[in-house]
């Protein structure tokens, strides 16, 4: 009688799982990027060593008598997390597209990259203008600034707001704010965000020019972690950013260095 129930109990859990719905698993090259940058703890960490590098180092700035000190930072990835936009485009099955960032940044809902608010109201506390260089577009300005507001980071109106406009070249950028200000120190997740040398470069020459701005690392730039996306996967595909996706993960594969 036992062996009959057990026996019974056993077909009824097997059917009951069987109704269930099963998972649905996603070989998408951005799903552990994107927990990453949502669950691991390391994630923080390595945010907050960069804004307690930066820290210490605008600490040692002595402003001179004549001329206005500044702070250029990129915004995404560097100040705002947007993973949630990507995690939502995995969620939908979809890939990037302008309007579905734009859907995102209209929301103004971007959380805080650890440790970046109270690092730039300390430099502002220390008499330093912060300026925002971002190839998000003019049209999510407003969207943007209210982000940025709520979150308490300082400078954060038109005024200080450098937004794409007809390059993505964020040098003329740069220059326009030194026109008024010496730049004591730059913010980015992407090596574009410091330096013309890294635009449209390939990966031997981003290596070459990474080693020779080797003392500025930790020092007048500071970078934040961003495994999910940048210009370093644009370099992997030698800037063909159009390829069909099967094509993508093929040059990813090839380039894998084995032992």
């Amino acid at each position: 009688m036992k062996a009959i129930l057990a026996s019974a109990l056993s077909l009824l859990i097997l059917s009951a799982a069987a109704q269930e719905p099963k998972p649905v698993f996603r070989n998408d090259r951005k799903l552990l990027p994107v927990l990453w940058q949502q669950y691991a703890a390391e994630y923080r960490a390595l945010c907050y060593q960069a804004f307690n590098i930066a820290t210490e180092r605008i600490a040692r700035v002595k402003k001179k008598r004549r001329g206005r000190l500044a702070i250029v930072t990129d915004i995404d990835e560097t100040l705002l997390d947007n993973s949630y936009s990507e995690a939502q485009l995995l969620k939908e099955g979809k890939s990037y597209s302008q309007a579905d960032w734009k859907r995102w940044t209209d929301l103004s809902a971007a959380t805080e990259v650890p440790g970046a608010s109270e690092f730039l109201r300390f430099a502002k506390d220390r008499g330093i203008s912060i300026f925002y260089i971002s190839n998000r577009d003019t049209s999510e300005t407003e969207s943007t600034i209210r982000n940025l507001q709520k979150l308490r980071f300082p400078d954060a109106d038109r005024e200080h707001m450098l937004l794409l406009q007809n390059t993505s070249s964020k040098e003329s950028r740069r220059q326009t704010v030194q026109q008024t200000h010496r730049i004591v120190m730059l913010l980015g997740d992407n090596l574009n965000d410091f330096a013309r040398a890294f635009e449209k470069a390939d990966i031997r020459q981003r290596f070459l020019e990474t080693d020779t701005a080797r003392a500025e690392w930790g020092r007048r730039f500071i970078v934040l972690p961003n495994a999910t996306y940048g210009e370093w996967e644009n370099a992997l595909l030698q800037y063909q950013r159009n390829l069909p996706e099967q094509q993508k993960d093929s040059v990813y594969f090839r380039l894998l260095k084995g032992y």
